[in-house]
C-alpha cells in the first residue's frame, strides 16, 4: 500500500504531465500554423510520450493500491515568437519536469519506500534524454537561426521522429 503523502505526489506529477502533453500538443499547433510539419510531427510524438508518462504514473498508482484522482490542467500557450523560442521553452519545461522528478525521488527516500524509488529511476534516465533531445533541436536551430534554408532542414530532420511507447505501455 502506498503512503498518501506519496499518492498524493504523483498525483500532482499526473496532472503535470498531462498539462506537458497539452503544452506539446499547443505547441504541433502553432507549428502547424506557420507550415513547419516536421517541428509540428516532433511535437506531437512528444505529446504522446507525455501521454505514456501519465499511463505509466496511473498504472503504478493503482497497482499499489493508490487511487488516481485527476485534477484542472490549465491551458497552455498558443503562440510563440519563432521555432527557437519555441525549442527553447521545451528545454525549459524538460528541466523543470526533471526537478519534479528528483521531487518525487527524494520524497520516496525520505518516506522509505523503495518500490516507488525503483519506478522513479525509469523516470530519471528518461529526462536525461528529454533534456538531451530539446537541447539538440535548440542547439540546432541556433546554427540555423538566421539561415531560412537550414531551417526547413532541421524540419525535414525533425519529421523523421516516430513514437515508440516504453516498455509494458500501450495506449
Amino acid at each position: 500500500m502506498i503512503k498518501e503523502e506519496m499518492q498524493n505526489a504523483i498525483n500532482k506529477q499526473i496532472n503535470w504531465e498531462l498539462y506537458s502533453s497539452y503544452l506539446y500538443l499547443s505547441m504541433s499547433a502553432y507549428f502547424d500554423s506557420i507550415n513547419l510539419k516536421g517541428c509540428a510531427g516532433w511535437m506531437r510524438v512528444q505529446a504522446m510520450e507525455e501521454q505514456a508518462h501519465v499511463k505509466k504514473f496511473y498504472d503504478f498508482l493503482t497497482a499499489r493500491g493508490g487511487r488516481v484522482v485527476l485534477s484542472e490542467i490549465k491551458a497552455p500557450p498558443s503562440e510563440w515568437n519563432s521555432p527557437l523560442e519555441t525549442f527553447e521553452e521545451v528545454y525549459k519545461h524538460e528541466q523543470a519536469v526533471t526537478a519534479l522528478i528528483n521531487s518525487l525521488v527524494d520524497l520516496s527516500l525520505e518516506l522509505k519506500d523503495h518500490a516507488t524509488n525503483s519506478f522513479l529511476q525509469w523516470y530519471v534516465n528518461e529526462q536525461v534524454e528529454e533534456e538531451a533531445s530539446a537541447d539538440d533541436v535548440v542547439q540546432s536551430l541556433k546554427l540555423n537561426e538566421n539561415n531560412p534554408g537550414g531551417l526547413f532542414m532541421v524540419d525535414k530532420e525533425l519529421a523523421q521522429r516516430t513514437f515508440v511507447p516504453p516498455t509494458g505501455v500501450t495506449i
